[in-house]
């Protein structure tokens, strides 16, 4: 065997060892390669699969997958960007610089850009907003050394108060005070000098909060945290008050004037003008449900014991689908779901909805046996009410999801698709089984 073919060969054999370790232990993995330079964990990440690549980069520190993310080759990037978790990659991004979140968003695809870009966006009156991502974090086993010398190599531009200390999950675990790092042994660790997270903020927590807080603990800086409890960034200086309360005194002082929005105080021609087009939309879907009912007119007609339970079965799932339509907005609006997710929240409404409808009907048909003593109408409303509750969970969580893809907002619509999709689910389900089922009606 020649040399060149030797090398060759222990090449070949030390990236599968590679392979091999970073397949098996990706978090031991990672803290591994944290140590080595940027341009060397580049390399190595692009040698891999997406698959094992994605998993080993979403274990880095989030400042050091940045910095990775900039330095692999522009298509090794959108394939990682591509697979990697979305609420994870919005973060990292937010550490970089604006050129380079756009030159990694422009590169994917439109939807996902979108996407993203929802993710790191934030309404003006909220925490996401105010925040600062610019934050070093650090681990819990670092040394005060470790750390001083990291906070002299990065020089962060904003004054630093305390050291935000994570696990490998990016998770905020504790707060080191800059003055206990000062005088602190070079060996001794961050976690024996944290003194806990007296208080935190999620993004979409109203200014208000952030005002209350950060008097209430007289704090100089207020982490950021997601849903999961990992650290997003942090809201600095007491400064901030003033312009908080500035803030709040204007919008409250436009409520009682024309605005973009219905205030409590609003004239009542500019309630009208905001309130009527919505209720005449309302009118024409009532109809629509209506409608359904006039299909079925022989059949009421005929057992009229079906128009007193019709209510029951439309007033169920009506309350079902508002359910499903609070969770789903709700959770859009803390971004604890994204579009992509819709799948998941659809399988967990129609689940939810299925064994709420079997619990319900089951007690609405006692009701209804001992009210008329007819086993087929029995069998008819419990039937209906399990479909039509599935359905309402469907239209609870499609409906918001829906809205927002199509870039609406899912808190103007929302409510009167879901009153119309809940009622004519109910009527039709109701009325057909009654129709189909009319030789057991007495």
């Amino acid at each position: 065997m020649t040399v060149s073919s030797a090398k060759a060969v222990d090449s070949a054999l030390i990236d599968t060892v590679i392979e091999r370790f970073i397949a098996d232990q990706p978090k031991l993995a990672a803290q591994k390669l944290e140590r080595i330079d940027i341009e060397h964990i580049a390399e190595i990440l692009a040698r891999l699969p997406t698959t094992r690549m994605v998993v080993v980069w979403e274990a880095l520190e989030q400042e050091t997958a940045a910095r990775v993310l900039r330095a692999l080759p522009e298509d090794v990037g959108i394939r990682l960007a591509e697979q990697a978790d979305t609420g994870l990659l919005a973060i990292v991004l937010s550490r970089m610089s604006d050129d380079d979140q756009a030159m990694i968003l422009n590169r994917l695809n439109p939807e996902m850009a979108r996407e993203l870009r929802s993710v790191m966006s934030y309404p003006p009156d909220t925490a996401g907003h105010l925040m600062d991502t610019r934050i070093l974090p650090f681990q819990a086993d670092t040394t005060a050394h470790e750390a001083v010398e990291i906070l002299r190599q990065h020089r962060p531009e904003k004054d630093v108060t305390g050291l935000k200390v994570v696990d490998r999950e990016n998770k905020l675990r504790d707060i080191v005070d800059i003055k206990d790092l000062a005088l602190a042994a070079p060996d001794q660790s961050l976690k024996s000098l944290g003194k806990g997270v007296t208080a935190f903020v999620l993004p979409m927590d109203p200014r208000d909060e952030v005002v209350d807080k950060l008097e209430r603990f007289n704090l100089d800086e207020l982490p950021v945290v997601d849903a999961d409890g990992r650290l997003l960034g942090a809201i600095r200086h007491a400064s901030l008050l003033d312009a908080l309360r500035e803030s709040a005194t204007v919008n409250m002082q436009t409520m009682v004037g024309v605005s973009a929005e219905e205030r409590a105080t609003s004239a009542s021609w500019f309630a009208i003008r905001k309130r009527m087009p919505w209720l005449q939309v309302n009118l024409l879907t009532a109809f629509l449900a209506a409608a359904v009912v006039g299909i079925f007119e022989d059949t009421i007609a005929k057992f009229t014991a079906l128009a007193i339970l019709l209510p029951v079965v439309a007033g169920q799932s009506g309350n079902a689908g508002a359910q499903a339509l609070a969770v789903t907005m709700r959770g859009l609006a803390l971004r604890e779901i994204r579009i992509g997710q819709w799948f998941l929240v659809l399988s967990k409404e129609i689940n939810v909805g299925f064994w709420n409808g079997v619990s319900i009907a089951i007690t609405c048909g006692i009701a209804v046996y001992f009210w008329s003593g007819q086993i087929g109408l029995v069998f008819v409303i419990a039937s209906s009410m399990i479909i039509a509750m599935v359905m309402a969970g469907v239209a609870g969580a499609l409906v918001p999801i829906t809205l927002k893809r199509l870039g609406q907002d899912p808190a103007v619509a929302s409510s009167i698709i879901l009153t119309t999709v809940t009622d004519i689910a109910g009527f039709f389900s109701f009325l057909g089984i009654a129709t189909l089922l009319s030789g057991m009606l007495g």
